[in-house]
């Protein structure tokens, strides 16, 4: 089983197989188009030895994330060198920020690959360099729901205008995203509206994983996916989690969210009948 069927037709594209928004430059590409909100984005591109990737960041602020191998980040008035990692499991990374208005050339001498996180944004912040030696790591949950956090573009890690992005690495037969929790109203104080991407890696070339959405109102979000290296999960609303990584196999996954709240924060609400001794 890949994937059941959510209960509505414009639910039908919140998982996302590798490869089935590939576009030529793009082994993914999720817009706000594509993903059928406003502000998150996350592209992801391979380029060979010597290989070079040129965009232009539109309306949108960006963070270049190496997935794989190191590169180099130019914009007109900053470059910044990424040592960037030998795989999502090895460790942190370094990572640069690019404002929207501005064109950028990403080159990779050994070859890699390469994450874009994006969000439409409002303020122009100056481009900036993300050592990976001050990325706060988390060990979250205990038991079969302990995983590690790489909060390298939290709310309160990172300066973004919109943008919020976390790593996260669920070992092999663990639970993580649990309790399930969602962040899909605007509640000052308690709820953050935040439209969210999930991108998975999977380590060992047959492991898998499961993410689940389900719905936090009528006609909501429902999805139960079986997710493998390279695909996505969208989650525009909606009780997101758990995702469980197959024993022997380590998940790894990217978030991406944004959302039209006048304050940058990430604020959830835990789902009341899945709380108890977790939080």
């Amino acid at each position: 089983m890949t994937h059941t069927e959510p209960h509505t037709a414009a639910h039908r594209d919140l998982y996302v197989p590798r490869g089935t928004t590939a576009d030529g430059t793009h082994v993914l590409a999720i817009g706000p188009e594509r993903a059928g909100w406003t502000h998150s984005s996350l592209r992801v591109v391979d380029l060979a030895p010597g290989g070079t990737h040129t965009f232009t960041t539109g309306d949108s602020e960006w963070i270049v994330l190496p997935l794989e191998g190191g590169c180099t980040v130019r914009t007109a008035d900053e470059k910044f060198q990424l040592l960037g990692r030998d795989s999502v499991f090895a460790s942190v990374s370094d990572f640069a920020y690019v404002p929207r208005d501005a064109r950028v050339q990403i080159a990779s001498g050994a070859g890699g690959r390469f994450a874009l996180a994006g969000a439409k944004c409002e303020r122009r912040l100056p481009a900036r360099y993300g050592p990976a030696p001050e990325v706060p790591v988390e060990e979250r949950g205990s038991g079969a729901c302990a995983r590690l956090v790489r909060n390298f573009a939290s709310a309160d890690a990172f300066d973004c205008d919109k943008l919020i992005a976390v790593e996260v690495v669920t070992p092999g037969g663990h639970w993580s995203s649990y309790p399930p929790h969602k962040h899909d109203e605007h509640r000052p104080g308690e709820e953050s509206e935040l439209e969210e991407i999930y991108y998975f890696e999977i380590d060992g070339p047959d492991g898998f994983g499961y993410q689940r959405v389900s719905p936090s109102r009528e006609g909501g979000s429902d999805v139960l996916a079986e997710v493998r290296s390279g695909d996505a999960v969208l989650v525009p609303d909606g009780w997101h989690g758990p995702s469980i990584a197959q024993p022997g196999h380590a998940m790894y996954y990217l978030n991406v969210m944004a959302g039209p709240g006048e304050t940058r924060e990430w604020r959830i609400r835990f789902h009341p009948e899945h709380t108890e001794g977790y939080r």
